[in-house]
Order: structure tokens, then C-alpha cells, then sequence
């Protein structure tokens, strides 16, 4: 597993998810874009997950280069991320990224929500 720490706050993303996002960062052919995970409030349970490439920096975000993937992450979600792991899984069960964050109470049954 690879760590991305900023003030406080650790993200880890598996190698899988690492080749996984650098694929798809390929497919895109922009070296500008990097990856943006973050936090917002909603979903069944509170709060939800949002990812996706992006390529405009804030000046308060938390940024890292992990396994060469950028990843940044906006200052209130970091702290909501907190031991997160950032995973990717291809089987036949679907494909797809998933978040497992010791910081959640709860979940909802669509697993992409939590409080």
C-alpha cells in the first residue's frame, strides 16, 4: 500500500487502485489532470464519496504523487479521510473503486454513503 500524509491526515491508496487510476489517467492523455477524492455532504446516510479527475488547484488543498498518481484532497474532506483506504477490485462481482474509512459510524446499503 502506498501513504499519502498531509497535516495530520493519511489516505492510503492500494497498488491496485494506483495502476488503476494511472490507466485511466493514461486514457485521458492529459498530464495536467490529477486525482480528486473528496467528501460532500449527502447520500442515504449523510455524507458521500466523490472522485474524479481534475486538473484546478485550491490553495488550501492537500496534495501528494503516490506510486506517480496525484492525489488531492480538499481540507475538510481530509479530515473525514482520516485512515481511509482507497481501493480497486475487477472481479466478477463488478469492478469498481471503494472506500474503507475506520471513520465511518455507519453505512448505508448502497455502500456509497456513511456518516
Amino acid at each position: 500500500m502506498s501513504t499519502i500524509s498531509t497535516t495530520g491526515t493519511t489516505l492510503v491508496l492500494t497498488a491496485a487502485a494506483a495502476a488503476k487510476v494511472t490507466e485511466l489517467l493514461e486514457q485521458e492523455g492529459s498530464s495536467e489532470l490529477f486525482l480528486r477524492v473528496a467528501v460532500r455532504p449527502g447520500g442515504c446516510s449523510g455524507y458521500s464519496y466523490e472522485m474524479f479527475f481534475d486538473s484546478e488547484l485550491v490553495d488550501d488543498d492537500v496534495e501528494s504523487t503516490t506510486d506517480g498518481v496525484k492525489v488531492v484532497v480538499d481540507p475538510a474532506s481530509a479530515a473525514l479521510l482520516v485512515g481511509a483506504t482507497l481501493d480497486y477490485k475487477d472481479g466478477l462481482q463488478g469492478a469498481g473503486f471503494s472506500i474503507d474509512n475506520p471513520n465511518a459510524t455507519r453505512t448505508c446499503g448502497c455502500g456509497q454513503s456513511f456518516s
